[in-house]
């Protein structure tokens, strides 16, 4: 069973990834490299959430093999009982008091293989592919295919020329930085660094920019996720709520299709402008098929016009000016195609809202619809999703079971803000994941470190994910269900996502107390945290801000809990739903 958990991960792994990527991606329509760039993005994310318990729990068993390897002890024969003091005076002199044997592990203290186990040597490999490769994808690849996504040229060339002229700056500012850097190492004459020292302060570099957002995204998640299954319990807030959203989904979506026609009626001049025969035609052609049908229908081909383009005196729109247009376009139709969808499923929630609404009070305890869904039911539904039991679960158990989730998710976060506090303390133990994870180590329950440890992981990865899926940067970075989310916006998902997950899992091994730089213990260290390099290079970012600035976690989830950052765009004028009260939009 060696190797069967590491693969069982990756394949449960690559299936979520791709589950998510086709309930917010669009396979239909959407480039394929943007789709395997982002789903591979996803996949090593969640592999190294995934395995990192499999790794904890490999590091606990090679710790136990190497404290109890069986070596030659003295023992005092006075300390021993009669019995076994006779057994070995028999075998030896009788004037012997102390001799050489082989200490026997207790039954306690015995190192039992996890289930799990990954033989050494794997895991080394596996975490250098997984990590530098991520690294690779957000520093280098996607930040290019985001620049070639949006790029409205007509051809590969034209898009590749686009996207290397937006990244020079982007580029460049990092190379900078580092010739700066490694200048100053060069010439003082107090630093010796070696290739491997280059190379942790480099990624040290890139876990503290990627710490310095993991907490504020983390200080969100912990409060947010668990009121907003607690405010699920309740009704009345969800449908004020919707009511609140389809109010300024309203204003978006009259907004997007103004925008639409006012692209189009360009779009329109552009076509009677450029006639069949003009070089710039096949330019033209590209940015109608780009258009909605019954757009295209209404302008067609202008075919039955043979004039020559070149006899009239008309100022033509420039390549650059198509280009600039064919951008405007795909902005402009995917933005009203979002907002349509989201139109229709805003409604569907607020029709079944105000139904939970009004059955609440039936006395048949039978689920009434307003509207009968379009679809046919299947067979479960028929046999089993009964209007009975819809009321029940509606009406009478989901809000229970909202309630306490909630509880349950606010007790974790409880712990986990008070493990960001003190898990820098070593005598006593202070963070209780480093406590849970300990008291497993004594007995060697390899079960219960893998759930502990993939629970733990697992709900940070809750809070900072599930925040950069709600993060809206205006319309540049949204993402939006049912296959609504542009391609800039998986891409840059991505990228966050291989930013935030090294610094992630190294925050959870210090929670844990099992990155030897926190537990100041000289033990086998895992692997992940091998390949991380001994931060001692970096005393001030190791002894300093990797422990103290996960800290904050306190102040942003007080920030959270109070609504300060939704009062503040309310107050910049970007209305926010509140409180169970409604702002005009």
């Amino acid at each position: 069973m060696s190797g069967a958990a590491l693969g069982i991960e990756v394949v449960f792994v690559f299936f979520l990834a791709l589950f998510l990527l086709h309930r917010y991606g669009d396979f239909k329509k959407q480039h394929r490299l943007v789709l395997v760039a982002t789903l591979l993005a996803w996949c090593l994310c969640f592999l190294i959430v995934f395995i990192i318990p499999l790794d904890v729990s490999t590091t606990i068993y090679n710790r136990c093999i190497a404290r109890n390897a069986v070596t030659p002890s003295p023992i005092n024969v006075s300390h021993l009982t009669t019995t076994t003091r006779a057994a070995i005076t028999n075998a030896s002199s009788p004037d012997v008091t102390t001799i050489a044997v082989s200490t026997e592990i207790p039954s306690s203290q015995q190192c039992y293989k996890p289930w799990s186990y990954i033989p050494k040597g794997i895991m080394p490999i596996f975490w250098r592919v997984v990590y530098w490769t991520s690294q690779f994808l957000t520093w280098i690849v996607l930040p290019f295919m985001q620049s070639y996504s949006r790029s409205g040229g007509f051809s590969i060339t034209g898009k590749i020329k686009t996207a290397l002229i937006e990244n020079a700056i982007y580029y460049g500012t990092y190379l900078l930085i580092f010739g700066a850097l490694l200048i100053y190492v060069a010439v003082n004459p107090k630093f010796h660094l070696q290739w491997y020292e280059l190379q942790t302060i480099g990624i040290a570099a890139a876990n503290t920019w990627g710490l310095f957002l993991l907490v504020l995204l983390l200080g969100y998640g912990l409060v947010e996720i668990p009121r907003s299954h607690w405010n699920g319990a309740k009704k009345g807030y969800l449908l004020m709520k919707t009511y609140f959203k389809a109010a300024k989904l309203m204003t978006e979506k009259a907004d997007a299709e103004e925008n639409l026609e006012d692209v189009m009626e360009e779009v329109r001049k552009v076509n009677e402008c450029i006639k069949y025969n003009h070089p710039l035609r096949k330019c033209v052609d590209t940015i109608l098929r780009k258009c909605p049908t019954e757009y295209q229908e209404k302008m067609g081909r202008n075919m039955d016009d043979y004039e020559d383009f070149e006899e009239k005196n008309i100022n033509y729109p420039s390549e650059k000016t198509l280009v600039k247009l064919h951008k405007q376009v795909i902005y402009a139709v995917q933005r009203h195609n979002r907002t349509q969808v989201q139109w229709r499923m805003l409604l569907e929630q607020a029709f079944h809202l105000e139904d939970v609404a009004k059955n609440e009070t039936s006395a048949t305890r039978q689920f009434v619809h307003t509207f009968p869904p379009v679809e046919p039911e299947s067979w479960t539904t028929r046999h089993f999703y009964t209007p009975a039991a819809e009321w029940y679960w509606e009406c009478l158990l989901r809000p229970w079971c909202s309630r306490i989730l909630a509880v349950i998710l606010a007790l974790f976060s409880a712990v986990v803000v008070w493990s960001e506090c003190t898990f820098f303390s070593t005598q006593p133990v202070l963070s209780l994941f480093a406590v849970f994870i300990q008291q497993a180590e004594r007995t060697y329950n390899y079960i219960y470190i893998e759930v502990a440890c993939f629970l733990t992981i697992f709900f940070l990865s809750i809070c900072v994910y599930s925040t950069v899926f709600r993060i809206r940067v205006f319309n540049y970075y949204y993402f939006a269900s049912h296959h609504q989310t542009d391609h800039y916006s998986l891409l840059f998902s991505g990228m966050l996502f291989c930013r935030l997950t090294p610094p992630l899992c190294l925050n959870f091994l210090g929670l844990t107390h099992m990155d030897g730089s926190i537990s100041h213990q000289n033990a086998e260290q895992t692997a992940y945290t091998s390949i991380m390099g001994s931060l001692k290079v970096l005393p001030v970012i190791a002894g300093g801000f990797y422990i103290y600035y996960p800290m904050l976690v306190v102040i942003l989830c007080i920030a959270t809990y109070f609504s300060l950052g939704t009062r503040c765009l309310n107050l910049l004028g970007f209305q926010q739903f509140h409180g169970g009260q409604r702002h005009d939009v």
